[in-house]
């Protein structure tokens, strides 16, 4: 099996900044892509930014500009840093990892989730 730990949620208020970051352990032969996905009340999840095993990088229109995805292969760890937070971007926030395992191929994770609020 494969366990996500994701940290770094919370409050802030309007312009202010987060980073996200999310652990990957167990049985994991080798990672490729790792993502972060939101979802508001009332809202469908959404890809927030993906990056792939040699850097490439997308981004939700909406975050443009504002969010960086990074990873750091070796600690099994993607971080998601948030600038110039909007009320709109407050959602439960998960991180979705695609793993190839020793015995069991390959498959996607997801993490716990974690409340981001952004308010004044």
């Amino acid at each position: 099996q494969v366990q996500l730990v994701e940290s770094g949620g919370g409050l802030v208020q309007p312009g202010g900044s987060l980073r996200l970051s999310c652990a990957a352990s167990g049985n994991i032969f080798r990672l490729h892509d790792m993502g972060w996905y939101r979802q508001a009340p009332g809202k469908q999840r959404e890809l927030v930014a993906r990056i792939s095993s040699v850097g490439l990088t997308n981004y939700v229109d909406s975050v443009k500009g504002r969010f960086t995805i990074s990873s750091d292969y070796a600690k099994k760890t993607v971080y998601l840093q948030m600038n110039s937070l909007k009320p709109e971007d407050t959602a439960v926030y998960y991180c979705n990892v695609f793993v190839d395992s020793y015995g069991l191929g390959r498959n996607d994770y997801w993490g716990q989730g974690m409340q981001v609020t952004v308010s004044s």
